[in-house]
């Protein structure tokens, strides 16, 4: 009698998933779906979020997915998305319901022209009840069963009598949230001083905040008109070169450091730090600028030799209090 084979238990089917970009504040998060190919075009889906039904367009290349399924992990794709400063959150967002119908794409259309009307009517309502605050947009989600309003204020605003009158206008949920200046470029923006969109609508999810330090690392101008972006603060794109600048910066000597060089002895009076050459002068009176290799360092300057000594000496200090 041959052995009888222990029949293996089947594995439950893994969950298909595809990374979709939704919502007005334009969204990444991955759907739940059970399609077996995803097209090869750039393709608008209808997905229940939190929210409601939304439409939404898939994100990434016809090799991303084999037989419906996203061939990356989610840890992956969040490791991807965070050096890229785009908020990514690896729980899903919702549920795939069905690739966008010509009646979809034709609701979405009428349900953005009508959301300008119900903004500007918020505006009226605003100004009528005296109330300090700044209605920015307003997003209409597939279906009509919510409307919600982006604000701005300065601080907490009640604005509960205004939720009333645009539930009874409206016959609907209504939604307020609040958001900040760089969320109204997002919503508002168009084209930068560079010619391309505003990378807050682009892809930039995650503000990381910026500050003027970058902006005189870079060397840039200071007029706030010119690295100002469209919400009135410093350009995100001041941060995405810092890292490089601040690593060049730490290769190069300080100012007043002596140096030697093939033209003699002499210090360092400037640096450019993406070229990484090195202004001298030499005691000789002659000026050079030198490849940051080519320099030997036979003192450091007179600022960085007090800061080390202060250092000692509070490390000294220390010593004697702990005795």
């Amino acid at each position: 009698m041959g052995k009888t084979q222990a029949t293996r238990p089947r594995q439950a089917r893994n969950k298909k998933y595809m990374l979709v970009r939704y919502s007005r504040m334009n969204l990444l998060g991955l759907f739940e779906h059970n399609e077996d190919h995803i097209p090869s075009l750039p393709t608008q889906v209808v997905v229940k979020t939190d929210k409601g039904f939304e439409l939404g367009v898939i994100v990434g290349n016809p090799c991303s997915y084999r037989t419906g399924q996203l061939k990356l992990s989610r840890e992956q794709i969040k490791g991807y998305f965070g050096d890229s400063s785009i908020a990514f959150f690896t729980e899903p967002a919702g549920r795939f319901i069905r690739f966008a119908t010509p009646e979809d794409l034709s609701e979405e259309w009428h349900f953005k022209k009508i959301a300008t009307e119900e903004a500007e009517f918020c505006r009226q309502l605003v100004i009528e009840m005296n109330l300090p605050m700044k209605i920015v947009d307003a997003e209409h989600i597939l279906g009509g069963e919510r409307i919600i309003f982006y604000f701005m204020a300065d601080g907490r605003v009640d604005f509960r009598e205004l939720v009333k009158k645009l539930a009874q206008e409206y016959q609907t949920r209504i939604e307020m949230r609040q958001i900040g200046s760089r969320d109204e470029a997002r919503l508002l923006g168009d084209v930068e001083s560079c010619g391309q969109e505003c990378c807050c609508i682009r892809f930039l999810k995650a503000l990381k905040p910026v500050n003027m330090r970058m902006a005189k690392l870079q060397k840039a101008t200071l007029d706030p008109s010119k690295i100002s972006g469209y919400c009135g603060r410093l350009k995100c794109c001041l941060r995405y070169e810092d890292k490089t600048y601040t690593e060049l910066k730490k290769q190069l000597p300080r100012k007043n450091t002596r140096v030697r060089t093939q033209y003699g002895e002499g210090k360092v009076i400037n640096s450019q730090i993406l070229t990484q050459l090195v202004m001298v002068e030499h005691d000789n009176g002659t000026t050079a600028a030198i490849p940051r290799e080519e320099i030997e360092i036979i003192a450091p300057a007179q600022g960085a030799r007090n800061k080390n000594k202060a250092t000692t000496d509070n490390a000294d200090k220390g010593k004697n209090t702990e005795r």
